[in-house]
């Protein structure tokens, strides 16, 4: 289905020969409708100049070579096309997660604070179709939304110094998968042997904005 007309976007230059289009205030289904739509116009019917563009939780990135002006206007009229722009179905990504002891490092932690049992833990965050709202972070790291708001956790206060690639974490009201040994805070409760990322293939990252997520409980890794 096409996505809502989106209310008054902002255009606005975020440096030389890269402007942002900001959507909205807060993140919704809807806002990530109009960006996937804004996107796909571009891609599939590309201004002159353009050259790749960026999404996040409220904005598309656009790359370009030429002047501002031009590619604003070119931008100003795809968004008046956004409400009879169809969608695809998004892409659902199935993901074998084990969340065996010692790969669930803070899964006792988790389920204490929430006041549930590992097991419901694991069943509620393995049972929903989670939406990758932007890759950020570093390299095909996946924000995923959709997560269960009895499974919401504060952050660690002591982030780890290295958590190992592969992990699932929580953070607030967000769900992810770290694709490197990388430093962070994200509350662990399971893994993956899944490689989200590889810089020698095209392209490099597995997952995209609008893809759907589904992580699938497997004994191990």
């Amino acid at each position: 289905m096409p996505p809502e007309s989106p209310p008054e976007v902002q255009i606005t230059r975020l440096a030389e020969q890269v402007l942002e289009v900001y959507f909205a205030d807060q993140p919704s289904a809807a806002v990530t409708g109009q960006i996937r739509a804004l996107q796909m116009l571009l891609q599939q019917d590309p201004p002159a100049g353009f050259q790749e563009c960026v999404p996040a939780y409220l904005t598309l990135t656009v790359f370009y070579a030429g002047g501002f002006q031009v590619m604003r206007e070119a931008i100003a009229a795809r968004l008046a096309d956004l409400s009879t722009t169809p969608l695809p179905a998004p892409r659902v990504v199935d993901i074998p997660v084990c969340y065996a002891p010692q790969y669930a490092l803070d899964l006792p932690e988790v389920a204490f604070h929430v006041n549930l049992t590992e097991a419901q833990v694991i069943e509620l965050h393995s049972t929903p179709i989670y939406t990758v709202q932007m890759l950020g972070f570093m390299p095909g790291f996946p924000y995923l939304s959709g997560l269960d708001d009895r499974l919401k956790v504060p952050r660690k206060a002591i982030p780890r110094l290295k958590v190992p690639a592969g992990s699932v974490g929580l953070a607030g009201k967000q769900t992810g998968i770290y694709p490197l040994d990388l430093p962070g805070g994200w509350q662990i409760i399971g893994r993956t042997a899944f490689r989200l990322f590889d810089a020698h293939r095209n392209p490099p990252a597995v997952l995209a904005a609008g893809d759907g997520v589904r992580f699938v409980p497997v004994s191990e890794l």
